[in-house]
Parts: structure tokens; C-alpha cells; sequence
């Protein structure tokens, strides 16, 4: 008897602490919002001097690459007053105050989920404004992988599955069944989608590891790559044209790191010669040790008259996604 009363204590403690430990889990609400669209929580006045004009530069950054100047995002200013209800979902918030000890915060789901809240204190304008700009890089990179991800998960509810590119280079790609295989050809695959004023692609093949001199001009050897490979497969519409690197554009360089292996990033716009046909693109090498080889992909954008940031970041988004088998 004993031996089954301490028993019977042992599961009402245990039941009772997983009652607590449920009970103790914060519920918060799905996340909301356009992509790329900031909640800049901050006092009316702060708003309409320095520090919002910093708050303004930085969110405002122009994406690289791009034939015009867009920014990296949009912005809703929203007086602390009012940051109650829905208004406190966006899937990312930089809140400014006045306040010790000066500092900046990153909050993973505060009020919604997903979401990336950022919180910057100063004691005073010219200290908040310090904070901010120190913290430049760090701001956007948050919310722009906040974005990414966002963009990603909206993937996954409609991927495209019968594609032969893990068959073929030993990889995976995350993307929208809306795009189709546009051509494919040994270990180089095209693949695009139909916009209502053109269409967003991308393309990824493999190149030799010692393809690439690291001591060498990148942005050269990437060009000469993607001119070439441009002329092989992407025609245009005028005999013997083809997709190639817009000269008259100074192209951005970087490097960056995509599946856990380093890579460089080439960014700048692309033309075809004889025709109004241009856009941006965004190259990427991948560095594939294990396999002896450079992984190429690049997005690039055909949609006239339009802004073009968010196809560019969907592509990202998109290369982004890339894992190579082990």
C-alpha cells in the first residue's frame, strides 16, 4: 500500500508540474504585415528631428544593384501611445526611446510569431542617434533575414517539386511552383517565372573549383562567366543577341555565406545589346570544397516600368535556400 501511495504522489507531481509548465507558455499571435514593411515605434517629435531622420536613412538603405534607387524598406511610424493590439503584429518593429542604459535589443516574439523587435535606448537624442548608426549593419541585417525568411515559409506552402537539379548537382532549391523549368541542359538549369510586366528568374550550373582566382578581380571572372554562359543559353529577341553584364553600371561585391560555405555576391544590372531589355541580377559562387567546384546561381529580373526590390528578394530568398547534399 506503501509502496502505492508514493506512487500515486509521484504522478500527481508529475502531472501537476506539466499542467504548470503548459500554462507558464506565453501564446502570442501570428505575425502580420507586408515584407519589408517596418513598425517604427517612436514619439511624434523625435519622429520629426535628427533622430528620425537617421531612423529614415538607415531603413531607407537602396538595395544594390537595382537600375533605379528603391529602398530596402517601407516604413509606418507609430507613436508608443498607440503601439497597443493589432498594431504591435508586424513581423518586425524598431522601437526608439529616450531611456538608460543606452543600448540596442534584439527581441525574438514579443507580441506576435514570428517577429523581430529591436529596441534602441539613448539618454539623449545625439546618444540614440550614435546607436543607431553604430548599429547600422546589425538593423538591417536582422530585419532583412527576418524577411527572408518570411518569404521562405511562404514558399513552402506551394513548392515546386518535379525539377532534376538534386538529381543532377547534388543539391536543393526552395521555390515557388509558380516557376517552371525554362531550360535544362547537362548541369545547367534555367528556371523562370512569368510576371503580369515580364518575368523573374534564376539559373544555377557548376563550375571547377580552380575556375576561380581568389587573388584574381572576382567581379572580372564572374562577368566573363555570366557573359558566357548568357551567350550559350539566354538569347534575346534580335539575331545573335544575348543576356549579358551592363557595362555602364559599376557592379557591388561581397562576400557572404550561403549553406555554411563562404561565397561571393556579385550584384548589378544586365542588358541586352540592341534592345531596351535590361535588369538587375544578383550572382552568387558557392564554394563546394568537398565536390571540387563552384556552385553558380543567379537571379536575375525582367519587369519594365516597375520597381523591381521585392522579384530580387524573392530570388534571394530562393538562392538562399540552397543546401548541398552531404
Amino acid at each position: 500500500m506503501k509502496k502505492i501511495a508514493v506512487l500515486l504522489v509521484l504522478v500527481v507531481t508529475f502531472l501537476s508540474c506539466n499542467e504548470g509548465s503548459k500554462s507558464n507558455q506565453r501564446i502570442v499571435p501570428k505575425s502580420s504585415g507586408n515584407l519589408y514593411n517596418v513598425n517604427v515605434v517612436i514619439d511624434n517629435q523625435l519622429w520629426k528631428g535628427q533622430v528620425g531622420d537617421v531612423v529614415r536613412d538607415i531603413l531607407t538603405t537602396v538595395v544594390p544593384g537595382l537600375p533605379q534607387q528603391e529602398p530596402m524598406f517601407d516604413i509606418n511610424q507609430i507613436p508608443p501611445q498607440v503601439f497597443t493590439g493589432f498594431a504591435t503584429q508586424n513581423r518586425i518593429v524598431l522601437k526608439v526611446e529616450l531611456g538608460e542604459p543606452s543600448d540596442i535589443k534584439i527581441a525574438n516574439n514579443p507580441y506576435a510569431k514570428p517577429q523581430k523587435l529591436i529596441a534602441v535606448k539613448g539618454k539623449d537624442n545625439a546618444d540614440i542617434i550614435k546607436v543607431l548608426k553604430t548599429n547600422k549593419e546589425k538593423i538591417l541585417e536582422t530585419f532583412k533575414n527576418q524577411e527572408i525568411k518570411a518569404r521562405q515559409a511562404l514558399t513552402l506552402k506551394s513548392p515546386h517539386v518535379n525539377n532534376n537539379i538534386e538529381k543532377v548537382l547534388g543539391l536543393t532549391l526552395k521555390f515557388p511552383s509558380a516557376y517552371r523549368v525554362a531550360k535544362e541542359d547537362g548541369s545547367f538549369f534555367w528556371i523562370r517565372k512569368n510576371l503580369t510586366t515580364g518575368t523573374n528568374n534564376f539559373m544555377v550550373y557548376p563550375i571547377p573549383l580552380e575556375a576561380i582566382n581568389k587573388e584574381g578581380d572576382i567581379i572580372q571572372q564572374v562577368i566573363k562567366i555570366r557573359d558566357s554562359v548568357g551567350k550559350k543559353y539566354i538569347p534575346g529577341p534580335v539575331e545573335g543577341s544575348y543576356m549579358k553584364t551592363e557595362e555602364a553600371y559599376t557592379p557591388f561585391l561581397f562576400k557572404t555565406i550561403i549553406d555554411n560555405k563562404p561565397a561571393f555576391e556579385v550584384r548589378s544590372t544586365w542588358d541586352i545589346e540592341g534592345t531596351y531589355n535590361a535588369g538587375p541580377f544578383l550572382n552568387y559562387l558557392i564554394e563546394d570544397k568537398i565536390n571540387n567546384r563552384y556552385i553558380v546561381i543567379e537571379g536575375f529580373t525582367f519587369a519594365p516600368s516597375v520597381n523591381k526590390r521585392d522579384y530580387v528578394l524573392e530570388l534571394e530568398s530562393i538562392i538562399k535556400s540552397l543546401k548541398i547534399n552531404k
